[in-house]
């Protein structure tokens, strides 16, 4: 479990960070509380204007959660604590006093899906299909869902939530506004990507704060709003049904 990386690399003002999992970049708790940190580090970094937050490999954006972890959760409180880890993200990304550019070279699963809305602004290939798997698994997707409706709506939240084993393509995404804009290539996504960081780059730093405020404007209660979110997962992934399903998964 305790595998994986973060790595960010500052040139021109602009923060790439990307990270990686050999396990089609799921994310277990120690990558979750780095790849917070280092956000949160970037936020207070004056050198730094724009973010770009990325993952590694070419085939999948994020698969969510560690099942790895998930199989060995034996308690409320260690249930909670690991998906408080999902909520500290995406409120260090909302928080954050810098623009947070998402790139999604392919599929998004459970937390991932939840990564990516936590973005100001997402670019996307044709590969980057998306599907909530969480109530298949038996725990629903709690603590993304203000992030993901605040994206796409509830209704569309709904149907991704409920549909728990589809994946609803790119263009589903781009309909929605999880994405604003789709693309063939991972080439063509990271070429527009410099071009809008460069640009963003640029511009004050203060009028990017203050747009990011407005972005972000009826968020405040979060905090206590994700906490409480992480705490009914915590309960359910000790369920028999969720624990089955994750070994039946493993196998």
């Amino acid at each position: 479990m305790d595998i994986g990386s973060v790595h960010t690399q500052i040139v021109a003002k602009v923060a790439t960070l990307t990270f990686f999992h050999p396990a089609s970049n799921s994310l277990p708790s120690n990558l979750l509380k780095k790849m917070t940190e280092e956000l949160i580090s970037l936020g207070q970094n004056e050198e730094v204007h724009v973010i770009v937050l990325k993952s590694g490999g070419a085939k999948t954006f994020c698969a969510g959660a560690s099942f790895e972890e998930l199989l060995v959760v034996d308690s409320k409180d260690k249930g909670t604590q690991f998906f408080m880890g999902f909520a500290h993200l995406i409120n260090a990304i909302r928080s954050c006093t810098k623009v947070v550019i998402g790139l999604v070279q392919g599929k998004a699963v459970g937390g991932g899906v939840g990564l990516l809305s936590a973005c100001d602004y997402c670019l996307a290939t044709e590969e980057a299909a998306v599907k909530l798997s969480e109530l298949f698994i038996g725990i629903g997707a709690f603590v993304i869902e203000p992030a993901v409706t605040r994206k796409v709506g509830k209704s569309a939240f709904s149907t991704l939530a409920l549909e728990a084993t589809e994946w609803h393509p790119a263009s589903w995404g781009l309909a929605k506004g999880l994405f604003s804009k789709v693309f063939s290539s991972i080439e063509e996504m990271q070429v527009a990507a410099e071009k809008l960081s460069t640009a963003l780059a640029s511009y004050s730093p203060e009028a990017l704060l203050e747009m990011k405020k407005v972005f972000w404007e009826g968020t405040e209660h979060w905090d206590t709003l994700l906490a409480e979110r992480a705490a009914i997962s915590g309960k359910l992934v000790l369920s028999k049904f969720t624990k089955e399903t994750l070994h039946k998964l493993k196998k």
